[in-house]
């Protein structure tokens, strides 16, 4: 006897009917559990920090991957896969968009930690510096991850070198956030050709606490040009 042939499964035919109505429900469950989940956070967080980063990604990375794995389980059931396509949406609109834009606040409020931009003169910010033995460079720095509005007070600006013959000039002490400060860094003569680091740090007080923003450079010491 021969086994019958099973016929393969065909993929199914969505039809606009079944599908709208459920995508726009999972869509719906989606933007509801967001803003729910930030109703109740706002609640029991009593901190302006403390837990708000996983709370703006909570909830887009448990609708996204959730409602995939929704979608995959029921694909031949239009509506339960409308359902599940909702979901995915959602995790987008709104649940990533308000959470990225959650994180931006935080950012904007030195939750999220603040950072000292290091630069050239109007030129991108740069990460290493080349300099020759008794070689000096004027660049730029900047206070970033913290605005004015929430730390309208100055930053107390302070730098050093990872070794003696690496020297930092701060003409300004203090700069409010944002603000563009000079800052010159020097090989002195007699360095050692070796690559060493260069730190600003910026502080404030505000609550009873310190609050700081860093930054840092690689400085690559090179010999002295031979004239």
């Amino acid at each position: 006897m021969t086994e019958p042939q099973s016929t393969p499964q065909e993929f199914p035919t969505y039809r606009v009917q079944d599908f709208l109505p459920s995508f726009l429900l999972g869509w719906g469950i989606g933007a509801l559990i967001t803003f729910g989940v930030r109703a109740l956070a706002d609640v029991l967080l009593t901190t302006p920090c403390e837990g708000r980063t996983v709370l703006a990604l909570i909830v887009p990375l448990l609708l996204g991957p959730g409602g995939l794995a929704f979608t995959a389980v029921n694909w031949r059931h239009a509506s339960r896969a409308a359902l599940g396509l909702g979901l995915v949406v959602a995790s987008l609109m709104p649940a990533l968009f308000v959470g990225a834009r959650d994180i931006s606040k935080l950012r904007g409020s030195g939750c999220a930690g603040g950072y000292v931009v290091i630069a050239p003169a109007g030129q991108e910010s740069i990460s290493s510096l080349t300099l020759r033995v008794g070689e000096s460079r004027e660049l730029t720095g900047r206070i970033g991850g913290f605005n004015e509005q929430n730390y309208p007070g100055k930053f107390k600006l302070s730098g050093q070198g990872s070794a003696a013959d690496i020297v930092v000039t701060l003409p300004k002490t203090a700069v409010r956030a944002g603000e563009v400060f000079p800052l010159t860094i020097t090989a002195q003569p007699g360095s050692g050709i070796n690559t060493y680091t260069a730190g600003i740090q910026a502080t404030i007080l505000k609550g009873g606490r310190t609050v700081s923003a860093d930054g840092a450079l690689e400085i690559n010491v090179r010999p002295a040009e031979v004239k």
